[in-house]
């Protein structure tokens, strides 16, 4: 996987997403063999109320559990949240493989967010617009992430720094690290980023 998409990867699941990274699309012409359109770098979808508690005692005054995700990534309130992302290493837009309207279509319907009758206007108001409701009522969004920010000709719903990700990432690892460090961390960057946090910590890992 491009580490600029683990990265992302990490970021979204620790925000509560469900991700896929790398989705492809595949033509299958009338003539000749299928092919590879592209690949969609993240797409992933959050529920409504998603949000865990980092340890089952990590919980406020009132009692009640709390995740605070990060602003940066405008999620909504109280609505379904689903993401079509590209990643970059340097301006944060969208290659224009990766805004086709059937290759959009194609991968909405696949992933299942809508019917293939529905997926066609959908991906219109999502091109217009950078976002869209869909008819089971779930918000669909075109995110950007890359080092700076760019106007890549396409209206997005957020444009997202990497360094807003680094940032958000290195301190969820920091503020919550005395619980943390005790778990094997299996996504790759996420765990690259927690053998940083043990080196300035100058913390070993319990045996």
């Amino acid at each position: 996987m491009d580490p600029a998409v683990a990265l992302v990867e990490a970021y979204l699941q620790v925000n509560g997403y469900f991700t896929v990274a790398e989705y492809p699309v595949i033509e299958a012409p009338r003539r000749g063999p299928p092919r590879a359109a592209t690949d969609i770098d993240i797409m992933a979808f959050r529920f409504p109320h998603a949000g865990h508690e980092v340890a089952a005692k990590a919980r406020t005054a009132s009692g009640t559990a709390f995740f605070a995700k990060d602003p940066a990534l405008g999620c909504p309130r109280g609505q379904a949240d689903m993401i079509v992302g590209e990643v970059k290493e340097g301006q944060a837009r969208f290659n224009p493989s990766a805004r086709d309207p059937l290759v959009l279509a194609t991968a909405l319907s696949r992933f299942g967010c809508c019917t293939v009758d529905e997926a066609a206007p959908l991906v219109r108001s999502l091109l217009g617009r950078g976002q869209a409701v869909t008819g089971a009522g779930h918000l669909v969004r075109m995110v950007a992430f890359g080092s700076k920010d760019g106007d890549g000709g396409v209206p997005v719903s957020r444009r997202v720094l990497m360094d807003d990700v680094l940032r958000f990432l290195d301190s969820y690892l920091s503020d919550h690290w005395e619980t943390l460090r005790h778990a094997q961390l299996k996504h790759p960057a996420l765990a690259l980023l927690a053998l940083v946090q043990k080196a300035k910590s100058g913390r070993a890992p319990d045996r």
